[in-house]
């Protein structure tokens, strides 16, 4: 057996590995990611039953997606009673819901997944949804979350009794209303599967078939039938190619061009060799992993990063961030084959980064190549029996329509209702502007914890689960705060919310999607940039190991 490398040699080997000097900083993070003993470092060190043995403790997650898999995971290995519930018929959240026709992640798999369920199989570098729902359901299924979880229920409500410190919530399930308690409430209902309709005149008047792509009605037969899909977000670019293999006629109705990032290997599967190194040759695919999460964990924010100096302008932010539009320009060009008008009309007006970017191998281009298949980006007049009409006056008959137009991400916990300490309605406070201190909690709401939070989104580094893994360990590290301490609540502290997110407001101002006028899912109602952490992963790694009491009402 090899001895364990000590500090030092670890050290060097990491910076052989990724090809450079890493900071001091990065050091802790990265050993807890690679787990180099095969020891699964962000495990609760702790244990509810030998901590506290006499003080009941019963935390209810809402949601049986990612986050809240993982969630129900770590209360389960400190011995903390929970139970999960979730409105579908299946675990897996956003994967479960969304199947619309090429649904796949954009996060390469060897990284996209549990650091403490790591898979070497993965059939593609970029999994479907299929594969995705599956994953989940497995790890459900192998840490015992399963067994905690109870499908086909929804949680309406939930409401904190100050004079019991516990929190009351309806559940409903079958049609039938019953009324449970819990001392912590984590919601896990995450921000991309309620599907968001556009504000068109007559969007009722339609005589034909219609639905948006994240309730994709499997019913509707698309093949040689006339086709308009509204939107050419991260989506309408996956299921686009699909409906043109069968379509007779398809139009695509784009309001704003997305930046495409070439990704040769988005559709590939995994060689049968690098299958072989990831499952038989010693630590690969761990050190593979760990070279993703490298590469990943400052990624392209750098490029995103606004130089107030440049001068930013709608063009570009900085310096690298044009270079960037230069390379991106010239992928462009040549995708569109000598089409100019086609190369204009994807050649997107605003800076790179400041919203959803879309990983392409040619499929998409070559999608708007086809002589069936025609991109309009006039905008939208209103919508008839027969189709939908652009400004320009011409109607864009259809015998179906496809809404590819992405989700309400900004209605955090619609549509329940949540009522908090001397009766303040969350969604009230909020205003249609949800915030939170680290995206985790926010005062008046005792004992409650968000994941996938506002300002939790990570759009150009890192992986959504590794930071929901973050958001984990603080809210368990949070129920061990309550034990150990043996207070009953924990109040975020209004003084610390508001500084946290002014801090958060200015530096998603100096992002390209906090500069950009563009139109994003990135902003809420109000113009604010609601979803996006500004930050590095690491950053965020450290402020959500153990919650800091000071940052608290304890009582």
């Amino acid at each position: 057996v090899a001895a364990r490398p000590d500090h030092a040699e670890l050290r060097r080997i990491m910076e052989f590995i990724v090809g450079q000097p890493i900071s001091d900083r990065y050091v802790p993070l990265l050993e807890e990611e690679l787990a180099v003993e095969g020891r699964d470092l962000r495990a609760p060190e702790w244990d509810a039953g030998s901590l506290a043995p006499d003080r009941p403790m019963r935390v209810v997650v809402i949601g049986a997606g990612m986050s809240g898999i993982a969630a129900g995971h770590r209360l389960g290995q400190a011995g903390v009673d929970y139970v999960v519930y979730d409105k579908n018929d299946d675990v897996g959240g956003t994967w479960f819901e969304n199947d619309y026709p090429g649904c796949r992640v954009d996060v390469q798999n060897h990284m996209y997944s549990y650091s403490f369920a790591q898979r070497h199989d993965w059939p593609q570098y970029f999994s479907d949804r299929h594969v995705l729902v599956d994953y989940f359901r497995r790890v459900a299924e192998d840490t015992g979350v399963l067994a905690n979880v109870v499908l086909r229920t929804e949680v309406a409500s939930c409401t904190w009794h100050h004079d019991e410190d516990r929190w009351e919530l309806v559940v409903r399930a079958g049609g039938v209303e019953r009324t449970e308690w819990a001392d912590a409430v984590v919601s896990a209902v995450g921000q991309l599967n309620r599907p968001r309709f556009p504000d068109i005149n007559g969007r009722d008047d339609f005589a034909g078939p219609s639905f948006h792509s994240g309730a994709w009605d499997h019913d509707v037969e698309l093949a040689g039938k006339r086709v308009v899909v509204i939107g050419t977000g991260a989506s309408a670019c996956q299921f686009v190619p699909i409906v043109a293999r069968d379509a007779s006629e398809l139009t695509v109705l784009q309001r704003t061009a997305p930046w495409l990032i070439p990704a040769e290997r988005i559709h590939s599967d995994v060689a049968d060799g690098f299958a072989w190194l990831l499952g038989r040759a010693p630590f690969y695919a761990q050190w593979y992993r760990f070279w993703l999460f490298w590469r990943g964990a400052e990624g392209m924010l750098p490029a995103a990063t606004v130089d107030p100096e440049y001068p930013p302008t709608e063009r570009a932010v900085s310096a690298r961030n044009d270079e960037m539009r230069a390379l991106l320009t010239d992928y462009l060009r040549v995708m569109a084959g000598g089409d100019d008008e086609l190369f204009e009309q994807l050649l997107p007006d605003y800076p790179p980064l400041s919203k959803r970017f879309v990983l392409d191998n040619g499929v998409w281009p070559a999608t708007m190549r086809q002589e069936h298949v025609s991109l309009v980006s006039t905008g939208i007049e209103r919508i008839e029996a027969d189709g939908v009409r652009t400004d320009d006056g011409v109607l864009h008959e259809a015998d179906v329509i496809i809404y590819g137009t992405g989700f309400r991400a900004a209605d955090f916990l619609v549509p329940m209702q949540v009522t908090g300490r001397d009766g303040v309605d969350l969604h009230e406070r909020w205003g249609g502007d949800a915030r939170a201190y680290l995206g985790i909690v926010a005062p008046s709401f005792p004992n409650l914890f968000f994941l996938y939070g506002p300002n939790t989104n990570i759009v150009v580094n890192g992986s959504i689960i590794y930071f929901s893994e973050c958001e984990v360990h603080y809210v368990v590290e949070s129920i061990r705060m309550l034990l150990e301490q043996d207070v009953r609540s924990m109040e975020c502290r209004p003084d610390v919310h508001d500084a946290y997110n002014e801090r958060i407001d200015a530096a998603n101002r100096l992002r390209a999607w906090g500069f950009s006028s563009v139109s994003s899912w990135y902003k809420n109602t109000t113009g604010r940039t609601a979803q996006n952490w500004p930050f590095s992963v690491l950053e965020y790694w450290e402020q959500t190991r153990r919650p800091d009491p000071d940052d608290f009402v304890l009582r």
